[in-house]
């Protein structure tokens, strides 16, 4: 019986730091509530979620995947770093496809900031649940 527990004990110590991972990626502070760190995961949803919207609101360009430009393609992994927001801003056809105002390119720095504090986040939630980092 003791073993039987400790063996999902450790399935569940394997798979935890992946989902945490994956969650924190696609819902900017789901990682954290997995290992149990609600109010850290309140205050990442709410800045990363806000920094994004902020963007759009400043008319922001978001980038679509593409081999031209280097900066072009990092600013791709930069926004695909905030996850769901980015997959729901391509599909609302959020933001632009050029800046075309000053202001706009604010609201294009917001938006690639946001993925990549998301991929911090995540990373966070990740080293936290495979006991890297302690609780």
């Amino acid at each position: 019986m003791a073993t039987r527990s400790q063996a999902a004990l450790a399935g569940e110590s394997k798979t935890l730091p992946i989902m945490a991972l994956l969650a924190g990626w696609l819902i900017p502070g789901a990682g954290h509530l997995l290992v149990k760190k609600p109010i850290r995961a309140a205050l990442l949803f709410v800045s990363i979620t806000s920094m994004f919207f902020i963007g759009i609101g400043l008319q922001g360009k978001i980038y679509q995947p593409n081999t031209g430009d280097l900066l072009d393609m990092l600013n791709f992994a930069g926004d695909l770093g905030a996850g769901v927001l980015y997959v729901l801003a391509r599909l609302l056809d959020w933001g632009h496809a050029s800046v075309q105002i000053a202001i706009a390119d604010y609201g294009t720095r917001f938006i690639v900031v946001a993925g990549l504090l998301n991929i911090m986040s995540a990373v966070d939630a990740h080293s936290l649940a495979n006991g890297r980092k302690p609780l």
